[in-house]
């Protein structure tokens, strides 16, 4: 690792300390923005977009990765696509003197893909998808109750995703965002939980044909 990446030099802005030592500064959190757009971008190119060289671009990016602030590249899937279409929060209530127990069953559950203990009336929130309500129904039912760690459970269905972002930068808020104009929506039938807007000139056309 060289010095500029080390110690944050050449960078300006508050650095942030992370990881063992590396010091945070703007060059490295436009690195990890670009990361977030694209994580298959070559170095080359990574370089063009902060405006560094191909060698600082390189040099910073491996110090990211060896001091932990990049943990690991992974691919995101369309899990409708995948065949499962049912996403589901459970709230979990645990007898607090068997939280091992409970984490070891949770372990062993592959549709859980994400838990966290929370504060609350519930203890936990576990995140599920599968490719139908009776899988979910089943999941409550049969093995999480069966669970002598669980007190309790509350299962809400989601019903849109509206947003989810790879993750979240210091200063996101503060930088402006290219407005982008969204996808029109297609016509017919509506998807659940979305709605369809009708410009005005095609609002008017349509008056017109109805008189």
């Amino acid at each position: 690792m060289s010095e500029i990446s080390r110690n944050g030099t050449g960078g300006g802005g508050q650095p942030g300390r992370i990881g063992i030592g590396l010091e945070l500064d703007h060059i490295h959190l436009k690195i990890l923005e670009v990361l977030r757009e694209n994580g298959r971008i070559s170095v080359a190119a990574l370089a063009e977009r902060v405006g560094i060289s191909r060698a600082n671009a390189y040099t910073r990016f491996e110090a990211l990765r060896a001091d932990g602030a990049i943990k690991r590249f992974t691919a995101e899937i369309d899990h409708v696509r995948a065949g499962l279409g049912i996403t589901a929060l459970i709230f979990v209530t645990v007898r607090q003197q068997m939280w091992k127990q409970f984490r070891a069953e949770l372990a062993r559950m592959p549709e859980v893909e994400y838990c966290a203990i929370t504060t609350g009336q519930h203890d936990a929130m576990i995140q599920v998808r599968v490719a139908d309500v009776a899988a979910v129904h089943s999941m409550v039912t049969e093995r999480l109750a069966h669970i002598p760690a669980v007190k309790a459970t509350e299962t809400v269905f989601i019903l849109d995703e509206v947003l989810k972002r790879p993750y979240v930068l210091p200063g996101d808020g503060d930088r402006p965002r290219t407005s982008r104009r969204p996808a029109p929506e297609p016509q017919g039938d509506v998807p659940l939980g979305k709605m369809r807007f009708v410009g005005a000139a095609e609002g008017r056309a349509a008056l017109r044909k109805d008189t």
